[in-house]
């Protein structure tokens, strides 16, 4: 194993002493008959969350939809398709926004973005990210993203004995702030994240690292830290990160403690580089796609590095493991062929408020211990990558802090995976998503907006204009027929039900750029259908 640099709580941070203090604690608290140690007669499951990057819900061979399509037969996912046949395929699952930075922080706190104000991506504290919008303004928002004081997952199973240990891209923080380093969110083992969203290059050769890729001297934001044992070596991101993701848990294994693996490549993020490893298998395709999918193959390898090391290290049947997407697939640039259409029959993609922008692949796998009922059901009902901060913790037997519970929005779907809740409590449950700002690129839904889905009906409202459109799902997926003058009294239902929702979680609208005030609120749209 080549050098890398690791970085641990107990040695790398000035809150390490407390860290490893807090983990004194809980260990002598499991050996006292805490809820994870190594005394427990019912000991808590380890787990494996992976989180692609940019990952569509049709970027795999796994059919999320209703039929296979071109996109399923096109990709490489063997071992997504193996983690599906023993696990849980959420066919309507979710991210918390079409951009990365907002899904992260909300998987690793339960919050809305909308509710934390993390409602953009993250790169320096005092510099926003948004694009400029001809008419809008983006509202205030938390330009610094996460911070050291935050509750977040990864503390709270440090804190109840899990070993936490973070491998790939971060992007939860800005530049200098807490957020940046991942030991400073609850990781005990953070390799190669931090503030930056994008690798510089997924090559050895590069060093990893952006002006290298171009052919230039100096540093960048978004080159790769930690990795420096590879560098100038003929390897691909992506399997590096896999095989120190192995090397952490053949590490952990001898520990007592369970452990928590947050397993985040940088992939399937631009730049788009190929894995010349598995270009042949993609000869017949646009030369763009075909790097694509070498991405994605090198993905799903990782994946099953993985699966086989759990096997291997015998804790597959106490492990649990969930596969998911920050957002949706990228399709506005970069990609070959026209722009808008890689997602198919979803419309749009990346940065859209379409269904391409935000709808992502996820599985959910776990042992017969742990009540999962399994064996490659399918879950139809929509949820969100929101929800596995509660789901985990479920598992997990921690608790939410009574502070922070009552700010959290995800619902647990372990009621879901153990069949213990009715699918139609869950149907009734309104998903909603808002970003009031303006994505890098041009294309349908790539701009500032509110919407929100319950059951079959996708309402969106955005900020320009307002102007709203409604959509059924259940016949119509690739949101081509708007809906709102046929189904009067839905749109109103809806427009009411996303305004009480943003009341809730203090949502801040766009502001109009001429009057310098928020635009007008779903509500005040209530009735101008039937005008």
């Amino acid at each position: 194993m080549a050098l890398i640099t690791r970085h641990r709580a107990q040695r790398s941070t000035p809150g390490g002493l407390v860290t490893g203090l807090r983990i004194g604690l809980s260990m002598l608290a499991g050996m006292l008959g805490g809820t994870a140690g190594a005394a427990d007669p019912d000991p808590p499951p380890n787990i494996v969350v992976v989180m692609v990057d940019d990952l569509g819900w049709q970027d795999v061979s796994v059919p999320f939809g209703p039929e296979i399509t071109e996109f399923n037969r096109r990709y490489r996912t063997p071992n997504l398709e193996r983690l599906a046949e023993r696990g849980v395929a959420f066919t309507d699952a979710y991210a918390a926004s079409p951009v990365c930075t907002p899904t992260r922080a909300a998987f690793m706190t339960g919050r809305h973005p909308a509710r934390s104000g993390i409602t953009y991506w993250t790169l320096r504290a005092d510099r926003d990210t948004s694009t400029a919008h001809p008419r809008l303004r983006r509202p205030d928002w938390r330009l610094e993203g996460l911070s050291e004081e935050d509750v977040t997952l990864p503390g709270l199973l440090r804190d109840s004995g899990y070993r936490t240990i973070h491998v790939g891209k971060a992007h939860f923080g800005a530049i200098g702030t807490s957020g940046a380093d991942p030991i400073r969110l609850g990781f005990e083992t953070n390799i190669a994240g931090h503030a930056a969203g994008g690798p510089g290059s997924f090559y050895g050769i590069h060093d990893f690292a952006a002006r290298k890729r171009q052919g230039r001297t100096g540093t960048s934001v978004w080159d790769v830290p930690g990795l420096e044992g590879h560098h100038g070596r003929d390897v691909y991101l992506t399997e590096v990160l896999a095989e120190e993701a192995v090397e952490e848990l053949r590490r952990t294994v001898a520990d007592d403690r369970p452990f928590f693996l947050h397993f985040a490549p940088y992939a399937v993020h631009a730049p788009i580089m190929p894995n010349h490893r598995h270009l042949d298998a993609y000869r017949d395709l646009d030369p763009r796609e075909a790097a694509y999918a070498t991405m994605i193959e090198s993905t799903d390898a990782a994946l099953g590095r993985i699966l086989d090391a759990l096997d291997e290290l015998d804790v597959a049947d106490r492990t649990i493991v969930v596969f998911t997407s920050d957002n949706g697939g990228l399709s506005a640039h970069a990609r070959g062929g026209p722009p808008h259409v890689h997602n198919a029959p979803l419309r749009s993609g990346k940065g859209s408020a379409y269904e391409g922008g935000v709808r992502v692949p996820m599985v959910v796998a776990g042992p017969a211990s742990s009540g999962i009922h399994a064996d490659a059901r399918r879950i139809s009902v929509p949820v969100s990558v929101i929800d596995l901060f509660p789901t985990i913790l479920d598992f997990a037997k921690v608790a939410v802090p009574p502070t922070h519970a009552p700010s959290v929005d995800g619902r647990s779907l372990g009621g879901l995976l153990r069949e213990e809740d009715a699918l139609d409590s869950w149907e009734e449950r309104g998903l909603a998503w808002h970003m009031p700002h303006q994505w890098g690129a041009s294309g349908p839904g790539i701009e500032p907006f509110s919407s929100y889905r319950r059951d079959r009906w996708k309402l969106l409202f955005f900020h320009d204009g307002p102007r709203v459109e409604l959509y059924d799902l259940e016949s119509d997926l690739g949101e081509t027929r708007d809906l709102v003058t046929e189904r009067p009294a839905v749109t109103d239902r809806l427009l009411l039900e996303l305004d009480a929702w943003m009341s809730r979680v203090g949502a801040s609208l766009s502001v109009d750029a001429a009057s310098g005030e928020p635009v007008s609120r779903p509500s005040t749209s209530v009735g101008s259908t039937t005008d």
